[in-house]
């Protein structure tokens, strides 16, 4: 089982609350170092975290709260965005500070340990768990372990285009990732190849139904329809309609070997509706993802 998963993940498990419940618990954490979750109540002026402890009062000095903040290379953002929020560590000292307990604490222990333990032995194309935590127009950030952060880049989300991540995405989402390299400094990950191949997706549809989907890009000769994040149908121009509305669609035909979906528009809707991902692959390493058919000319594919 994978001990390095987003923040959040293990706050309320019985063996979190144990560790972080009486003092004697939290010195075997630290004699041990075992990696624990709490609540950052509060960033002081000097952008130390305050965590909220049963038995202690928590301090997670600025140097300590994340990897690269000592260095610079990562701001102090980062810190700050953490309060109210589950936070990772180890327990670095347990002392008396004019008659208070102080457990001084290490974010940035706990990443490092992730780094070494579990990101640096994953391999190219492994899928592993992520958490959003950030969405910005050009891609969604996701905690991949212990706060560790990485980004998808708005073209990695999903085959069917999207104007912005929040389309398939918000934050808090448990999503699944599919790892993708590290340069030194940054982890790649991606996620359309765990969405599903143009059959697999077409596979769910079938000639003659009338389903629902939501418009993504309206042109000049016909309007695309989404109807999986992994597959977008082609409709005659309607005026009727604006991009991001939900429509049900009547489905004329599939065309495997030119990857077509002919649709035809019958009613609209709103504009709150969302397709859920549903993910294809959810655990494993995948060496190579092909989502174009066999009988299809056209080759889209990625190889890891």
């Amino acid at each position: 089982m994978n001990r390095f998963l987003p923040e959040g993940s293990t706050i309320n498990t019985q063996e979190n609350q144990k560790y972080i419940s009486d003092l004697r618990s939290l010195s075997y954490a630290m004699e041990n170092g075992i990696i624990l979750e709490a609540k950052a109540d509060m960033c002081t002026s000097g952008h130390d975290l305050v965590i909220n402890l049963p038995s202690a009062k928590g301090i997670i000095p600025r140097e300590e709260a994340c990897i690269g903040i000592k260095e610079g290379k990562t701001k102090d953002i980062a810190i700050i965005s953490r309060v109210g929020k589950s936070v990772c560590f180890t327990v670095k000292e347990i002392k008396e500070d004019e008659g208070e307990t102080v457990a001084l604490l290490s974010r940035r222990d706990a990443q490092q340990i992730c780094v070494q333990e579990y990101l640096s032995k994953l391999q190219r194309g492994e899928v592993i768990d992520a958490k959003v935590s950030h969405i910005e127009q050009f891609g969604c950030f996701v905690d991949i372990g212990c706060g560790i952060p990485s980004m998808i880049s708005i073209d990695e989300i999903s085959v069917s285009r999207i104007s912005s991540p929040s389309d398939r995405f918000s934050v808090d989402d448990r999503i699944k990732v599919i790892y993708k390299g590290y340069d030194g400094e940054k982890f790649y990950v991606g996620h359309k190849e765990l969405l599903g191949t143009w059959q697999e997706n077409a596979d769910m549809f079938t000639s003659g139904e009338t389903v629902r989907g939501i418009v993504r890009s309206i042109e000049s000769y016909g309007i695309f329809i989404e109807l999986t994040p992994n597959l977008a149908g082609l409709a005659e121009p309607n005026e009727k309609v604006v991009q991001g509305q939900s429509v049900s669609v009547y489905i004329k035909s599939i065309i495997p070997e030119k990857m077509k979906v002919k649709l035809i528009i019958v009613d609209s809707g709103d504009t709150g509706y969302k397709i859920k991902n549903k993910y294809f692959i959810t655990d494993g390493v995948i060496k190579s993802w092909k989502y174009s058919p066999e009988c299809c000319k056209r080759v889209i594919e990625t190889n890891f």
